[in-house]
């Protein structure tokens, strides 16, 4: 189901392959179209996507949805209703094709809106938002205008972000994102001040021999009495050579696995 700027649209299945090509990345039930779309289908929104508690939502909100990969996700691992927001128009459209190919086109609404400027139907709260927020809040901008606003914070600031989760969120609800560990720890001491605080964390890494350079994360409102930590390496010793952790998590979604 497509929401707010409707637009008719299309999908032809031209017997896709199962490797990712520039152009589309094929999972087990459905696949991802991505050659309009600003921001690719990643590895940190995969693990996101496959990591966060969202089995028992009722409605969830995908912020920033490129392609609708997380919000294809979401519907794949629960009944929610899922709103899906992207402010980019091109990528809009390219998450329109991907959803309406999926089988759970009726449970997404797919919006061509910001998150600045979303106001749900009805004052409509989630259980659940998930988001692969823009960063590199301090570096040089990519000459790419798209890229750039895709990944910087030039669209959506953290705290435009965690005023929305304030408005938006439901009084037990969870908000689930990935950063880089950097970024991640600014976001958390910014947060503390809108009283969202860190449920579970999950910090990635490339290969063993290397610090994290991921940090997954699920906030809610008030301080938990205990954090869940935990680590995963991704390739265990060598290239393509997948951690047991990294194939457990993923494996509903990978073809490879």
């Amino acid at each position: 189901m497509i929401g707010s700027s409707h637009c008719k649209l299309r999908f032809f299945n031209s017997g896709l392959h199962t490797t990712m090509t520039n152009n589309f990345f094929r999972f087990k039930q459905f696949t991802v179209l991505q050659e309009h779309a600003s921001f690719k289908v990643t590895t940190d929104s995969v693990l996101l996507g496959a990591w966060a508690s969202i089995e028992d939502a009722a409605n969830l909100l995908d912020i920033g949805t490129g392609t609708g990969l997380l919000a294809l996700m979401a519907a794949q691992r629960s009944e929610a209703r899922i709103v899906a927001i992207e402010p980019d128009r091109n990528s809009f459209m390219q998450a329109g094709i991907n959803i309406t190919a999926s089988p759970w086109h009726e449970r997404i609404a797919l919006l061509n809106t910001s998150i600045q400027n979303y106001k749900p139907d009805g004052n409509l709260l989630f259980d659940a938002i998930i988001t692969n927020p823009p960063y590199f809040v301090d570096s040089l901008l990519n000459p790419d205008e798209d890229k750039a606003r895709t990944r910087h914070t030039v669209t959506m600031h953290y705290a435009e972000l965690l005023e929305a989760t304030g408005r938006l969120l439901s009084a037990e609800g969870i908000l689930h994102l990935v950063l880089p560990v950097l970024e991640a720890g600014r976001f958390v001491e910014l947060a503390r001040g809108y009283d969202l605080f860190v449920l579970k964390r999950m910090f990635i890494k490339p290969t063993p021999g290397v610090p994290p350079s991921r940090a997954l994360m699920s906030l809610q409102r008030g301080i938990p009495e205990k954090i869940e930590e935990s680590e995963m390496v991704i390739e265990k010793g060598g290239r393509h050579l997948y951690s047991d952790e990294y194939v457990s998590l993923t494996k509903e979604f990978y073809l490879k696995f």
